[in-house]
């Protein structure tokens, strides 16, 4: 693993569970950043159940993005797209999906959700590396290869701390 130079500006995808939410909170604390998670900019506030605006939410990432110093972490693909023109930084967890699984299944239900929502996460976290949309791991590494900045493929909890460890030194 090679840590990025510059994590000023950090984009973080993964799957659902990956870690992506701690080693962003992690890195904004490091570089005295901000952490950013796109569920907060996809979803409407109050939970899961309404979606923002597609156009509203773009455009709010692109805002977002404008900031000197910020580390944007989520699993939509479309929406990260948004943030890399200013990138200087892009991080993949590669982390296997029944870790994903259990990680989210021990830390239960999460704004809001309730146990319905719970179980159709758990289903939709399974199938990352199927999905054909942008929220899949397969648009995921095209993001990732297409990205000219500094960029790293993370695929352990070892990993991640150690990129932590690499932002502080």
């Amino acid at each position: 693993m090679l840590a990025p130079a510059d994590l000023s500006r950090t984009v973080i995808l993964g799957n659902g569970g990956s870690g992506k939410s701690w080693l962003a909170e992690r890195l904004a604390e490091q570089l005295s950043s901000r952490a950013i998670d796109l569920d907060l900019v996809h979803w409407l506030p109050g939970g899961f159940n309404d979606r923002r605006d597609p156009d509203e939410a773009r455009a709010a990432v692109r805002q977002l993005a404008m900031e000197d110093r910020w580390i944007i972490e989520g699993v939509y693909g479309w929406l990260a797209r948004e943030a890399l023109p200013r990138a200087s930084a892009l991080i993949l967890l590669d982390i296997p999906d029944d870790e994903c699984v259990a990680n989210v299944q021990s830390r239960g239900l999460r704004r809001g959700g309730d146990e319905a929502a719970h179980n159709a996460l758990v289903e939709w976290l399974r199938e990352y590396r199927t999905r054909t949309n942008s929220n899949g791991f397969q648009a995921h590494m095209d993001l990732h290869s297409g990205f000219a900045g500094g960029k790293v493929i993370l695929r352990s909890r070892a990993d991640l701390a150690a990129q932590v460890t690499a932002a502080a030194a």
